[in-house]
């Protein structure tokens, strides 16, 4: 998209997208970041889609904030604390990954004092914090091959002593857990709607308990990353909350005990408050696909699947709808009108096994017919909502072609610079793509020379 990327600019080119696609009156969510930019879009948009009534519950769920973007703001936040130890491990891992030579004497260290070469040392990048931590992990694992180190070389003056490494460990310890969190919500062969709750709980758990710690520096991290914890998650997102209720091994069950932990008299306030906008939003549901099933109009063939109370017959050459009593019909069934829905059956139902291997969509598509239809197309978009936008921003990152493990430490204006010769190879690329299909569908002959000189270029750029 060329520039401006301004809100209304971008609220535009995201609502021409949908009507291109025909997806504008079918979204549920947005999954963004927190950049300023996007929050200004995601109103814009927002109207714009309220406006031809196409969001559920007048798009309160609509915007969704980008769960590991929000942990990476919280844990950035933590190391701004971190110790001397933190810089000289970093310090001791860059002058070994200097150069081929510098790993072979590392490699060579590591034969002498029986210790086996079998990760890489992993240097981080400073926006990253999750490459802090693996450099850390990899780090501590060689200490006594560092020690060796420093007395075959004497040019390496950067080997942290017993304490900075004990020190590092620490810190390792308790980053671990973030890091595991951040790899599990930032999957895409799973849904992770189901994962949130029980994740944010986690992390408010660990921030909590490390708030005591009686190390100076953890529990130093743990407060700063706990104020800026309760910025963004003081409340649990509300529609995400409901993936962990729509997983059958959890429902409500997990809701209650995880809100009971920390402030037991305020918690059935909170799950009641849950379980009115569940209900709310599967009402919502019941209505659109009551009025789609109203704007296709009577059907010559076939059947489908109601909820209770809204029976259909064939008769007079079509279907059409029964007219009668609504009351008197259900007295007659020996229903009444507190007859339970399909929602309360489920939250009913006593919860899976915890430790059952399940698929979720495939469960809720097994379920899916009778008068579980409205309830599980609500759990199936539910649990669909991606809380990361981990997975497409790396589809369309060229970050990893410029910033690799042997050129980790470039200063900005480098990077920009390289970033700026990918595109412009990127565009050239685009450019014979294009020449090649006039060419396929004009039938016009380009000369070989003309490609050729083309391919020059690419190379010449490739290899500046």
């Amino acid at each position: 998209m060329p520039p401006p990327h301004s809100a209304p600019e971008l609220a535009q080119k995201i609502s021409d997208i949908l009507v291109d696609w025909e997806i504008d009156r079918k979204i549920f969510s947005l999954t963004l970041d927190n950049a300023s930019a996007n929050n200004a879009m995601v109103k814009l948009l927002k109207t714009r889609l309220q406006l031809q009534n196409s969001l559920l519950c007048n798009g309160e769920y609509f915007h969704v904030r980008c769960c590991a973007h929000i942990l990476n703001l919280i844990v950035q936040e933590g190391l701004k604390v971190a110790s001397d130890a933190l810089d000289k491990i970093r310090a001791s891992i860059k002058y070994v990954k200097a150069s081929e030579a510098r790993m072979i004497k590392f490699k060579e260290c590591a034969r002498k004092v029986d210790i086996e070469f079998t990760t890489s040392l992993c240097m981080d990048v400073p926006t990253r914090w999750n490459s802090t931590y693996l450099m850390l992990a990899s780090g501590i694992k060689y200490r006594r091959v560092s020690s060796m180190l420093e007395c075959d070389d004497l040019a390496y003056k950067h080997c942290p002593t017993e304490e900075d490494w004990e020190r590092g460990k620490v810190m390792c310890e308790f980053l671990e857990p973030f890091y595991e969190i951040t790899t599990l919500i930032s999957g895409s062969s799973y849904p992770t709607s189901n994962l949130y709750f029980m994740e944010v709980w986690n992390i408010a758990r660990l921030l909590e308990m490390n708030s005591r710690s009686h190390d100076e520096v953890v529990r130093s991290m743990s407060l700063l990353m706990k104020s800026k914890f309760e910025k963004y998650w003081e409340d649990y997102s509300d529609i995400l909350s409901m993936g962990a209720v729509f997983d059958p091994r959890m429902k409500l069950k997990l809701v209650e005990y995880c809100y009971s932990t920390p402030d037991p008299l305020s918690s059935q306030d909170k799950v009641n408050r849950l379980k009115m906008k569940l209900y709310t939003l599967y009402d919502e549901y019941k209505k659109k696909m009551v009025d789609a099933s109203l704007s296709k109009g009577p059907q010559s063939s076939g059947s489908s699947n109601h909820e209770v109370g809204e029976p259909k017959f064939i008769g007079g050459g079509g279907v059409r709808k029964m007219k009668m009593n609504p009351n008197g019909y259900k007295r007659h069934k020996g229903l009444t009108s507190d007859a339970k829905s399909a929602l309360d059956v489920y939250l009913e139902d006593i919860p899976m096994d915890e430790n059952a291997e399940i698929d979720l969509l495939k469960y809720w598509k097994d379920h899916s017919s009778g008068n579980f239809g409205v309830l599980a197309r609500m759990a199936c978009d539910v649990l669909s909502i991606p809380i990361t936008t981990v997975a497409s921003e790396s589809s369309f990152s060229i970050g990893a072609h410029v910033l690799n493990k042997y050129r980790n430490r470039l200063l900005p204006e480098k990077v920009q610079l390289l970033f700026a010769r990918v595109i412009g190879c990127m565009d050239i690329l685009m450019t014979m793509k294009i020449l090649k299909m006039m060419r396929r569908k004009l039938k016009i002959k380009l000369k070989r020379q003309r490609l050729s000189t083309w391919k020059n270029v690419i190379k010449t750029l490739a290899n500046a």
